[in-house]
């Protein structure tokens, strides 16, 4: 009979684990846009993460741009050529990345950077994507959040006044100051170590939740067996 309240806590430890762990990669691989805040009217840097989910590669990605948002630049990645679609006023609406190689291999993802200037009232943004793969699947990241495929919000926050903006923050007076570099930092290769960096603090926290877990359900085994 103790063997089996044993082997009953340990089951159920291990189903916790296998659920937690193995369910936290669905929220990692969405394509995302960073930062998720920023302020009213200023040069931003974004940079949209595109993982590839399926078992073929990835080798475009559609960027809507939001409305009120003005794309500006964007910087170059190896192995992609860039295209952009404009309204008749010139504004850009849409903006292509296209893989000239292999693309984005299954269990990798590529970093794509871009700099845009926010819409002058607070609010949020949506970034709806499209992720279309070497099979010729397309996968439509325009969801609401917490839809299976969730589109990335940026909330834009009111600028601080003239003169208390803390150090540090984006730039809100206008374009970028001369001499300023406002390039991304060269984006690291397709499938480097650090395309599986962001999993761990979940991971590390998953273990420490299961090995409570454990430590809890033997205690109280132990005070069964004692009585």
């Amino acid at each position: 009979m103790m063997f089996t309240k044993r082997m009953t806590v340990w089951s159920a430890a291990g189903a916790l684990a296998a659920t937690l762990v193995l369910g936290a990669p669905a929220v990692w691989a969405h394509v995302t846009v960073s930062p998720k805040t920023s302020t009213t009217g200023a040069w931003e840097k974004y940079t949209m993460r595109v993982p590839t989910e399926k078992d073929v590669p990835t080798v475009k990605v559609v960027l809507k741009v939001p409305d009120g948002v003005t794309f500006e630049q964007y910087e170059p990645v190896p192995g992609w050529t860039v295209s952009e679609d404009k309204d008749a006023s010139g504004r850009v609406t849409r903006v292509t990345w296209t893989a000239t190689g292999a693309g984005i291999a299954p269990g990798q993802f590529q970093e794509f950077s871009f700099v845009g200037q926010n819409p002058k009232q607070a609010g949020s943004v949506a970034w709806d994507a499209y992720q279309y793969y070497k099979d010729g699947s397309i996968v439509e990241w325009t969801g609401q959040p917490g839809a299976d495929t969730p589109h990335s919000v940026t909330d834009i926050l009111a600028a601080a006044p003239a003169g208390t903006q803390p150090a540090g923050t984006a730039n809100t007076t206008g374009a970028p100051a001369a001499g300023t570099n406002t390039a991304a930092p060269a984006a690291p290769a397709s499938g480097t170590a650090e395309s599986r960096a962001p999993g761990w603090p979940g991971i590390v926290s998953v273990i420490a939740l299961v090995l409570s877990v454990i430590s809890l359900g033997t205690a109280w085994l132990s005070r069964r067996t004692n009585r």
